[in-house]
């Protein structure tokens, strides 16, 4: 008899813990949320490039930001991510030559043998409005899991450069109106626990409708490859 009591008490002693322990997770989840802080290392490149215009060398970009998760479900494992970052962008060209003239920007297509060119970079420094859709496989618990979050991202460019260099001159140019102030494009960010695939899409060109290379429209426009990392 003792012996059933004493099955008895356990069991009546598991399920108060199993209680606790389901009070504590629901009151765990209620306040769950996920991946706030990131950052991201990308491959960047230069969509619809005029004739003739190539890239060269290695062209990398850096993002860095806070985005609020705000769960629609009761599991909380699908959310909304609305947040603020900074970026800074790189694209190295092969034989195109950028100056300034009165505030326009002109474009040359060059053979960089003739010039010995050192460096011939666009730089972007840019603050950026990240909108995500987000799914996940993670619980309150669980801290390795599936996600793919796919979204938009509106981007107001602070500060622009164009540089050459070359052993017959130098050229800079720096804030020029040509640029278009405002870039967006899609993203998608993909992956399982640390290691995620990230990409962004650029929607709009890069220089403004008055921008031409021989008659032709600038209509390049930013593609990054890369990784992105979550932090809690």
């Amino acid at each position: 008899m003792k012996s059933y009591v004493l099955v008895l008490i356990s069991l009546i002693g598991l399920i108060g813990y199993a209680q606790r322990d389901d009070t504590n997770n629901s009151e765990l989840y209620k306040d769950y949320r996920e991946d706030q802080f990131y950052a991201s290392i990308t491959y960047n490149l230069l969509n619809n490039k005029p004739s003739g215009v190539s890239q060269n060398g290695f062209s990398s970009g850096f993002q860095v930001g806070f985005i609020r998760d705000m769960p629609i479900n009761e599991k909380r494992n699908v959310s909304l991510g609305l947040g603020l970052g900074i970026s800074t962008n790189a694209y190295h060209l092969k034989n195109l030559l950028i100056e300034e003239t009165d505030n326009d920007l002109s474009f040359t297509i060059i053979d960089e043998s003739d010039y010995d060119v050192s460096k011939n970079k666009i730089a972007t420094y840019l603050v950026e409005v990240p909108f995500e859709i987000r799914w996940r496989t993670s619980t309150a618990n669980n801290y390795n899991f599936w996600r793919i979050y796919t979204g938009f991202k509106l981007g107001y460019l602070l500060h622009s450069t164009a540089k050459f260099r070359s052993s017959l001159g130098n050229v800079n140019v720096s804030n020029n109106d040509s640029f278009n102030k405002l870039q967006y494009g899609l993203t998608m960010s993909a992956g399982y626990s640390t290691w995620n695939f990230h990409v962004y899409y650029g929607l709009n060109t890069m220089f403004d409708d008055n921008s031409e290379l021989s008659g032709e429209s600038i209509d390049m426009k930013s593609l990054k490859i890369g990784l992105i990392f979550y932090i809690l």
